[in-house]
């Protein structure tokens, strides 16, 4: 998802669709009022701008008034939209499935000229074969024929063209799925060790006080978010430092941003890295060596520090494998980021991305969302009612590859133009629209930056008023925001300035949401159920001709990316008859 600078079960099924459901619509803005603005306060003797059927005051509630009717549609709505979707992820494979279940299975390394085995192996794979089969049958098939216990030393022999690939029938086909199915079992036992290391040292060091709709399970006492802190040098041996120290200025969470263009690589790269773009190419070393740090930091002050990267791009499957065997604790890891910001194609998307939350559910690691990404493009005011559809997008999809509540940390953003009257009631309105429409999941509360101008001083005065709209409606993490946006990447003593910034406001409005209470009908209610309403007619038109098609048509963040386009494609294949993957399968059976 796009880099923020610092510091260098399924839903049940949908009731048939009719427009009645709804109840009538919102009112129509009065004459020169824009589109996506708030409707004046409605005059006498008219409705408050509610929608759906009339409910006794004691079926609703919360602080917005929230119709629990329409909040129920718009979800019936998602999964409607969503369905046919996952139908289409769960026909097909791609190449980054099939690596990522070959480093479950224990290939490792890569040849003298970079490239990893698991490609060398599944190209060689597909080269015989195809991928519609899946890699696990004709590779253990080749191992048993040519006596190789070592899928790596059967990669390298493939490369060296020494051994042609077959798909195996009758008995052999049972004993080449049996001997996947063990090395591949064996490698998500490793990933469960790691989580359970987590919990214990969770239990051990302590762990920061979190918000309601929080990321403990169960949550701890509520206080404060999470502090989320980026380090971006380029050099792991730089990174390391620069986040231990930001751990010790009060950061909770460090994310390591990836060096600019990793995503559109369909390889991930090895060993640890000392060069970067504008951020620190993801490797399993790299994860490892930043995890070891951050676990000593841990320590050191008393309570557990969380680790985050990227499971996105075009190796999102083998990130979250990844991810799981070194024990990082949050992914960016969003349903459309690649396919409208990258360029990916779509359906290479989906699939990688159900299989990537599958890993991420078994290892207890929390995704984060990238929402406020689409209002760096689109108008945060006219686009807000798409936050809100691909919030309810990616909760449907997260649940149905098996992510619990806490686990989905749905992201959006403070990006309203400042300039524009009453912005900052407008934002807490967006926001607290979020905070209700998923009370148990870890909101990813993102800082401005669209409008940052190079103005320190009110870029400071900006990220100040981000803080109190995070605390005033209980958003769960809570990323720093810089002043220097827009000018360079921050020195540290930019951060410093920024944690000394959350620090005051966390500290000395740390309880304001329980006395933030939106008046009855009042402005930000009525934006609240505009931007409610905004989105399940937009869920409406979705279902109608199909999630693919408006994605295709720049339904969100303004880019259009048709199904049959972007990057990836040709590492899609249709599963055939005989398809078989023992990491697809003892993933669903543990979901189950």
């Amino acid at each position: 998802m796009t880099a923020r600078r610092s510091a260098s079960a399924a839903p049940a099924p949908a009731p048939a669709r009719t427009r009645a459901a709804t109840g009538s619509p919102s009112p129509a803005p009065r004459a020169g009022t824009p589109r996506g603005a708030l409707s004046p306060k409605p005059r006498a003797g008219e409705r408050s701008g509610r929608t759906g059927p009339e409910l006794s005051a004691g079926a609703r509630r919360g602080k917005l008034d929230l119709d629990p009717a329409l909040v129920a549609r718009a979800r019936a709505l998602a999964a409607q939209a969503g369905a046919p979707v996952v139908e289409l992820a769960r026909r097909h494979t791609t190449v980054s499935v099939e690596r990522a279940t070959l480093r479950l299975a224990g290939v490792t390394g890569a040849d003298p000229d970079g490239t990893p085995w698991v490609n060398r192996l599944v190209d060689a794979v597909v080269a015989d074969v195809g991928l519609g089969y899946g890699v696990a049958l004709p590779v253990w098939h080749a191992m048993a024929e040519h006596g190789v216990t070592d899928p790596t030393l059967l990669a390298q022999k493939a490369a060296a063209g020494s051994v042609r690939f077959t798909i195996p029938t009758g008995r052999a086909r049972r004993a080449a799925a049996a001997a996947a199915r063990r090395a591949v079992a064996a490698g998500l036992r490793r990933i469960d060790q790691r989580r359970r290391e987590r919990e214990q040292l969770v239990r051990r060091y302590g762990d920061p006080p979190q918000r309601p709709g929080g990321i403990s399970s169960p949550p701890d006492p509520p206080n404060r978010p999470w502090i989320y802190l980026i380090v971006a040098t380029g050099d792991i041996y730089e990174d390391i430092p620069q986040a231990q120290a930001a751990a010790k200025a009060g950061a909770d969470i460090i994310a390591v941003i990836r060096s600019t263009g990793q995503s559109l690589l369909d390889y991930v790269p090895e060993g640890a890295t000392r060069e970067g773009y504008a951020g620190t190419y993801a490797t399993q070393e790299n994860f490892r060596l930043m995890r070891a740090a951050l676990d000593e930091t841990s320590r050191e002050l008393g309570r557990y520090i969380r680790l985050t990267n990227y499971a996105s791009g075009l190796c999102m499957p083998e990130m979250a494998v990844l991810a799981g065997l070194e024990r990082l604790d949050m992914m960016l890891n969003d349903s459309m980021y690649g396919i409208l910001f990258r360029d990916i194609n779509p359906i290479r998307t989906f699939v990688d991305q159900r299989f990537a939350r599958q890993v991420h559910a078994r290892a207890g690691i929390i995704i984060n969302t990238g929402e406020d990404n689409y209002l760096t493009t689109a108008d945060a005011v006219e686009a807000a009612h798409t936050v809100t559809v691909s919030q309810l997008l990616n909760e449907y999809f997260a649940h149905e590859a098996g992510l619990a509540d806490w686990q989905i940390g749905l992201g959006h953003a403070f990006e309203i133009n400042p300039d524009l009257p009453e912005s900052f009631r407008l934002e807490l309105a967006h926001a607290l629209l979020a905070r209700e429409l998923f009370p148990d999941a870890p909101l990813k509360w993102m800082p401005p930056t669209k409008h940052m101008t190079g103005d320190i001083f009110r870029g400071n005065l900006l990220d100040g008023f981000f803080n109190l709209a995070g605390v005033m409606t209980g958003q769960s993490i809570l990323l720093v925001g810089m002043m220097t946006e827009a000018i360079a990447t921050p020195w540290l003593s930019d951060r410093d300035i920024a944690l000394q910034n959350v620090k005051y406001v966390l500290n000395a409005a740390a309880n304001l949401h329980e006395d933030f209470v939106p008046a009855p009908g009042g402005f930000i209610q009525r934006r609240a159920h505009q931007v409610l309403a905004e989105a399940v007619a937009l869920l409406e038109r979705i279902v109608d001709v199909g999630l693919l098609t408006a994605i295709g048509e720049g339904t969100f963040g303004i880019m259009r990316r048709p199904a049959d386009g972007g990057r990836g494609l040709e590492g899609v294949a249709a599963k055939e008859a005989d398809y078989y993957n023992p990491a697809i399968d003892l993933l669903e059976a543990h979901d189950e």
